[in-house]
This record gives C-alpha cells, structure tokens and sequence, in this order.
C-alpha cells in the first residue's frame, strides 16, 4: 500500500497552534488599529466570476489567477465544442480584495454609506512560483475609502499603515513608506520617449527594480521594445533623483515645466506629505519616482511599505478612481492599502517582536492523579473557567513528570496538582515548572494568587 502525500500542496500552508496563535495576534492588532481609524469589516466569497477578475490586475496579473473550471453540464457543452483552455472555466479564487470591494461597491451602492471606510481580512490566491515571503494562498489586510477624492484620505490610509507597523513593534526608522504618483510616471515615461503604446509595457519592467535591479530593468526595457536611448534616459534619470523629500519634488517639476498634468501630481505629493507631516508617517516617507505597483487599476497617488533588509514590499496601495465604475456605470472614487501579513509575521518572528505569552494559548494545566481525582479536577477546572482563566486538563493517568512534560510542550508555565494529600487539606498545589518552586492555596487564594502570577 503506498504511501499517501500529507504535506500541503506546493505554495500553501498548514498553521500548527503556535503559528496560528501568532497569526492572531498580529491579526488583532492590524483590526484594532483599523477600527481606530473608523473602518468596519467586510467579507467576500473567495470566488469570483472569472469576467469580474480578468482584465484588473495588468497582463501578468491575469496569468497569475487560479481558473476554476466550469462544473456539470456547462463543462460537458464546453468539451464537446473543444473549448480553448479560457473557455472551460467561467470563475476564479480572488487575486486580491479590491476588486472583489469594487464588485461589492456597485452590487449594494444604495445600502452603503456615503464614505465606505472598510477593512477586509482574508486569504488571497495566486498562481505564482512560490518562495521565501511568497505564498499561492495568503492574507490580505486591506482598508478602503470610497467615495471621496480628497487627499485627506490618502493621509488617513498611510497614517493607519504606519500606526499598525509601530504597534506590531517595528521602530521608527526600521521601515519606510515608498510614495509615488501613477501620473508621474506616464510623465517620465513620455519625457523620455517611450511611446504611449508601449507604456503599460515599460511599468510592468520598471515594477520588477526590486527583484532585478537597475540593469535588469534595462534589458528588460529593451526586450519589451522600448529604444535603447529610451531605456539609458531612465536609467540616467534614476541615477540622478535626489533622496531628500522637497529636492526630488523640485527635480520632478523642473522636469515636467511643459507637463501640467504632471506638475498637478506632484502638487498632490507634496500635499501628502505636508498632511503626514505630525502623524505616525513622520519620517517614513520617502519620494520614489520609479515606484509603479504593477497593477493596471490605480489612477493616482501610489505607495509601497518596504524594509531596507527585505526583499520587495511588505504592503501597498494607492488611488484608483476608475476600478468602481468599471462594475457600476458611474464614476466613484477610491483609495486602498493592503498590508502584506505574511512578510510582516516573517519579520515579526526573525525580530523577536512576538510577546512570549501570547493570548489563546492556556495558561494552567490541572493536573490527574488517578481515576479517584477525575471529579475532582474537573471541578477545579470549572471553578478556574469560571473565573476567566484558559485552563487545559490532562485527561491521562500518567505521572506527573509525564504530565509536567506535557505542560512544557505547551509552554504552560503552571500546573496544578490536586491529589489525595491536597484532597485531605483542602488545597490545591501551584508549581511553577520554570522554577521548580511550589505553593499550596487554599481555594479563596487561589484565583488572586494565579492572576498575581500570570500578568
């Protein structure tokens, strides 16, 4: 009989407790900061009609959705027409939460408020080549405004971004919050040439600097058709930005005098920045003319959160005024950040930023003597429930060292040992498996002794 494959397909995860528990409490934090800044929760179903996908997310998004075939007797029809392979699926998993949002937005726009402030928490799929940071299954914590063109919004998102980096602990200057603008970059495109036909192309070779650097951009300019005097314009121009925030605005307007659109956009920067001034952004923000975020959605103001250390992006967003309409025939503005969770449990687990105890994870075992205990234990158990704590109990008749190992494997620091002699005292003892010290309590001590021990 062979031997069945346990492990989880190529790309996606199993979460033992501990990584679960540690998933939870990042989770936690990202909502509260979230709720804190007046979002409210939303949930979407992880398929989606394949039309509602397609298109969104720039030419190499589309490769990267997960197809799901058509079922039954549409599959059936499809075959027997011989179908191309785009024909035999009719749905998708999500490949992100924005265009499942704008879907939502134009579904119930007679039911949501003016300015829909949501934040959505779940996983996302996509057919990509796994590695290090990167999943085919992975969450999402995106938050949302829609409804409003104000800059306002812009400064409310990245201030919440930044809020939840400082409460998961990071500390200022470990990230930086990378700020662009998508009209910025169709002015340095067209400033050095590129033909517009061929914009779309150049942001997708210019989007992979982090993965293969500055040279790398240049073949890949050139393999894409962009000229070679084109190609060498940008990369002297790249070489060329100031890093100061205020310097590469005036090198930006000083390159775009004849471009009004452009200089407008900067205008928008630099508003930005001035509204992020005295927040939690405050010294994390860093103009990048050369920032593009692949995806073909954003119409405005873009950024990225990024670690010096770290490969790639760790978070990002922007504006994107025209996604909505697409779905509801109208013209609804919109903003978004979507903080990527899983590089950020990576850094918080290599930072050691993880709180030793985390909560969900118990913090007594009550311990078994022998069978003649059982009623017992569990009464204790009940009484220590009862007065809020999480309490496992042993339910074998094993030694204590046994028992004691147990309570280690679980990171429990305290077990409570409840036999004949404390059954004879009225007692109950502590022991504190770190130390090896031990306390017997009376029952009317025994909760305030524990809550002492455990903050």
């Amino acid at each position: 009989m062979s031997k069945t494959i346990t492990a989880p397909v190529s790309g996606m995860r199993d979460f033992l407790p501990i990584e679960a528990l540690r998933r939870r409490y990042a989770v936690a934090i990202v909502e509260d900061v979230y709720q804190s800044y007046g979002f409210e929760p939303l949930e979407t179903p992880v398929m989606e009609r394949l039309e509602t996908l397609l298109g969104k997310y720039g030419e190499e998004g589309d490769r990267l959705i997960f197809r799901v075939m058509k079922r039954g007797r549409k599959l059936q029809r499809t075959l027997q027409e011989a179908g191309g392979e785009n024909d035999l699926a009719d749905a998708g998993l999500r490949y992100d939460l924005t265009v499942p949002l704008a879907r939502v937005a134009a579904e119930y726009h007679g039911r949501l408020p003016r300015f829909l402030k949501r934040y959505q928490i779940q996983q996302v799929y996509r057919a990509d080549r796994p590695a290090r940071g990167r999943f085919r299954e992975f969450y999402q914590c995106d938050l949302d405004v829609t409804g409003s063109k104000s800059l306002l919004v812009e400064a409310e998102i990245l201030s919440a971004a930044a809020a939840v980096l400082a409460r998961l602990g990071f500390p200022a200057g470990d990230f930086q919050i990378r700020l662009n603008h998508r009209r910025v970059l169709s002015a340095l495109l067209q400033s050095a040439g590129v033909a517009p036909a061929l914009e779309e192309t150049a942001l997708v070779a210019i989007d992979k600097i982090d993965k293969v650097g500055r040279s790398g951009v240049g073949r890949e300019l050139k393999e894409r058709g962009v000229s070679e005097r084109c190609a060498e314009t940008l990369l002297r121009w790249m070489d060329e930005t100031p890093e100061e925030i205020e310097s590469v605005m005036e090198w930006l307007l000083s390159l775009f005098q004849s471009v009004p659109e452009a200089v407008s956009a900067v205008q928008d920067l630099r508003q930005i920045v001035t509204l992020c001034a005295d927040g939690p952004v405050q010294g994390a923000l860093k103009i990048d003319p050369y920032l593009a975020r692949g995806l073909g959605y954003y119409t405005g103001a873009i950024f990225e959160v990024a670690f010096p250390d770290v490969p790639g992006s760790a978070g990002g967003g922007g504006r994107y005024d025209n996604l909505i309409g697409m779905f509801s025939g109208r013209e609804v503005p919109a903003c978004g950040f979507s903080l990527g969770l899983e590089r950020i449990l990576i850094l918080l687990e290599e930072r050691d930023l993880f709180p030793q105890n985390l909560a969900g994870r118990p913090e007594l075992l009550v311990t078994l003597f022998d069978e003649a205990a059982m009623k017992h234990s569990l009464a204790l158990c009940r009484t220590l429930r009862g007065e809020g704590f999480r309490v496992d109990l042993y339910p074998e008749n094993d030694s204590y060292g046994k028992q004691f190992k147990y309570a280690e494997q679980r990171s429990i620091r305290y077990a409570l040992l409840l036999g004949p002699e404390e059954l004879e005292r009225e007692v109950v003892t502590v022991k504190d498996l770190q130390t090896g010290q031990q306390l017997a309590l009376r029952s009317g001590e025994l909760a305030e002794e524990l809550r002492s021990r455990l903050r």
